[in-house]
């Protein structure tokens, strides 16, 4: 029988403080009818974090521990199924009780863990032929504030060849959560997804919750076999939702005013990220917005320690300069022959491009070279950089050397003799 306490020795914002013993870190607890988890230990000191709030809470109500955990029922069942942070269903779907697996625990051993091998195709290609994402990759999207980020996560949950999809947003503003959960619906990817959405209005410590009910989850699905791609959106609000629970609790800040344990919140559930040894696997993209487009700011520069590159979204577009998947040479030298040399010449065209279009922003005068650059940089941006363009990685490969040859002659492109020779195609008509 769990011991009940009937003394709560303070209630600050949704964190309240009682004195117990035996009481173990993040282990569930009652406070009254509501949920609560232990998020700190100081002596006999429990603070927890109340899932629902503490409006309504006193200093009179009874505590309960329940000895356990924060769990999710884990099953085939979640598929097509829309939760809150606390794992409650949002979708007026019935609760799910079998099979019960606990919430945040530890990354897999390295020695269990298989070298990222495989290419994730998304139908984007400035994702699969410039900057691959390979399965147990963790990459964040760094974006300003504007950017269609959710709009980008969407079309990659509508065309990434994976056989799960684990979407975890975080304060989300409630259009967002229906436009997920209306294009996923309307284009057939929610049979094979699983949402769990924290809202703008939604308790602080459900936002904290997210990743690591969505983590679990495609653990779970990866260690039975399959591939699993995870989605979240946004991390800098994850990490806010950190920063209110630590300025409740009176921690020291760090770096403005962030907990000095941001660091490690991050890594925690990047590193969740694996390829199993005769299993599945499970890949991180994760949104990261940069206040003020600032990169320096904690939550982007702590991630780039973390993480295996990133994708810059802007303007609308995932930018080819900044832009890094540290992963892909281990797949994009399988995938055709001409791939790694196409991606690396049209780089370097677009580079000369950027700079003939700054030329000409300043009033010079256009060499016929410089002409063709700047035909082939609209040709590019328009055909390939678009985030509208949903075509294979064939495709797109053939649509970049069709560009090459309306804009330039053979030996002006940069490319070996050998490749040229092989996939030099006609003029585009």
């Amino acid at each position: 029988m769990k011991k009940v306490y009937t003394k709560i020795e303070s209630i600050v914002g949704n964190v309240i403080t009682v004195r117990a013993n035996g009481v173990r870190n993040e282990d569930l607890a009652m406070v009254g009818d509501s949920y609560a988890n232990v998020i700190k230990l100081d002596g006999d000191l429990v603070y927890l974090s109340v899932f629902s709030g503490t409006q309504g809470v006193s200093t009179t109500d009874s505590v309960r521990f329940l000895g356990k955990p924060m769990m999710i029922s884990y099953s085939d069942d979640l598929l097509g199924r829309v939760f809150n942070g606390a794992g409650v269903p949002r979708d007026n779907g019935p609760s799910l009780s079998e099979n019960m697996i606990p919430i945040a625990g530890p990354s897999v051993n390295p020695a269990n863990r298989v070298v990222p091998k495989t290419m994730i195709r998304t139908g984007i290609p400035m994702i699969d032929v410039f900057n691959t994402l390979v399965e147990s990759q963790k990459l964040p999207i760094f974006s300003a504030s504007g950017e269609p980020y959710n709009e980008l996560l969407a079309r990659i949950a509508m065309q990434a060849e994976v056989d799960v999809i684990v979407l975890g947003g975080m304060g989300l503003k409630y259009d967002d959560y229906l436009f997920f959960r209306d294009t996923l619906e309307k284009n057939g990817a929610m049979g094979h997804t699983v949402m769990f959405v924290h809202t703008a209005s939604d308790p602080t410590v459900e936002c904290t919750m997210v990743p690591d009910l969505a983590l679990a989850v495609a653990e779970s699905f990866a260690l039975d076999g399959k591939r699993v791609l995870v989605l979240l959106t946004d991390m800098t609000n994850f990490a806010d939702a950190h920063k209110e629970t630590a300025i409740t609790m009176e921690q020291v800040p760090a770096n403005r005013g962030y907990p000095g344990d941001l660091y490690s919140c991050l890594a925690t559930r990047y590193e969740k990220a694996v390829d199993f040894v005769n299993a599945g696997s499970l890949t991180i993209l994760a949104v990261t917005t940069m206040p003020g487009d600032d990169v320096t700011h904690p939550v982007p520069d702590n991630t780039g320690y973390i993480t295996e590159g990133q994708y810059y979204l802007k303007n609308g577009h995932i930018e080819p300069f900044g832009s890094l998947s540290r992963l892909k040479q281990n797949v994009n030298g399988k995938t055709r022959s001409d791939h790694r040399g196409l991606m690396d010449g049209m780089i370097k065209l677009y580079s000369a491009y950027k700079e003939s279009l700054e030329k000409k922003s300043m009033g010079f005068l256009m060499s016929e070279w410089d002409e063709k650059l700047l035909k082939y940089g609209a040709l590019f941006e328009s055909k390939l950089m678009d985030l509208s363009v949903n075509i294979s990685l064939e495709e797109a490969l053939d649509l970049g050397w069709e560009i090459l040859a309306e804009c330039f002659e053979p030996n002006e492109t940069g490319l070996t003799s050998s490749l040229i020779q092989e996939r030099w195609p006609k003029p585009l008509q």
